[in-house]
């Protein structure tokens, strides 16, 4: 069963692997250290995919809703919205577990070895409510009411909390370009330092930003109940084995809710069934 359940992991992570390659296949960024700005840019990919990525193609939804959400005149700001709506009602969370750059990163971090692997901890539900506040917060609230003279919004999230976008995007246009390097300032050291913490987090928790942070996996929980795909669990079948909790990492149990908020979609569950009550 475990060899079963880490073919089909990897078969999960290699369809992660190829669209993280194809949405980031501008590589002579890399090369030049400059990111992409082409008329690709105004689309936005599904996952957490940094805009300043030097790779990047597409641009990060919630990086796209903050920067227009200020100013509700402006068609692209219907446009990001109306795009979150139809992923999250078509697919809810498969995004996170299929398709999100990041979401593959600590998919990986997590095999490698740590001392001990915490699957949760006293405040655990209580804390996965962040997520919520950081994108009523940075997502929203900031952006629309502190604008800068044209009326538009900054970034707040990602150019004070995101991880992901230092990984993507700080740390290789910095190495890349030796005049950011002289303006390097707290803001910078602090992003690295969050970080850290999310890499060293993900090696004995299971998708600490996933569960806690992520602003875009918050979105799309709320369409986890009612999208087009979804699990159905057939109770009639189901025997209350237990296995199908016990494979989820996200520590969601099926047979009480198949369609959790918390759920990424990985089919760990659905593999794990003995009497394939779960489609």
């Amino acid at each position: 069963m475990n060899k079963r359940k880490d073919k089909n992991e990897w078969k999960r992570h290699g369809i992660q692997a190829f669209w993280a390659l194809i949405t980031n296949s501008y590589l002579i960024g890399f090369a030049q250290g400059k990111i992409y700005k082409g008329k690709l840019k105004n689309l936005c990919v599904p996952g957490l995919n940094c805009y300043s990525c030097p790779g990047a193609l597409g641009a990060c939804p919630i990086g796209a809703m903050q920067a227009v959400i200020g100013s509700w005149n402006f068609k692209f700001a219907f446009y990001v919205a109306g795009f979150l709506i139809f992923i999250g009602a078509l697919m809810g969370r498969i995004v996170c577990g299929w398709l999100c750059p990041f979401g593959l990163i600590q998919d990986l971090l997590h095999k490698i070895p740590f001392p001990k692997k915490i699957q949760t901890f006293r405040g655990d539900k209580l804390l996965r409510k962040l997520k919520y506040l950081i994108l009523v917060v940075f997502v929203i609230l900031l952006p629309m009411f502190l604008v800068d003279i044209l009326g538009q919004g900054a970034p707040y999230f990602c150019k004070l909390i995101c991880p992901a976008g230092t990984l993507e995007g700080g740390l290789p246009l910095v190495l890349l370009n030796k005049s950011m390097r002289g303006a390097l300032g707290w803001l910078y050291a602090w992003k690295n330092f969050l970080l850290i913490v999310t890499i060293l987090l993900s090696m004995a928790i299971y998708r600490p930003f996933c569960k806690y942070i992520c602003p875009l996996g918050a979105i799309y929980s709320v369409f986890n109940p009612i999208s087009i795909f979804r699990y159905r669990l057939d109770k009639e079948k189901c025997v209350h084995c237990g296995a199908c909790a016990k494979a989820c990492q996200m520590q969601v149990d099926p047979v009480e809710n198949a369609n959790h908020p918390e759920c990424i979609r990985c089919g760990a569950c659905k593999k794990s069934c003995p009497v394939k009550a779960i489609q």
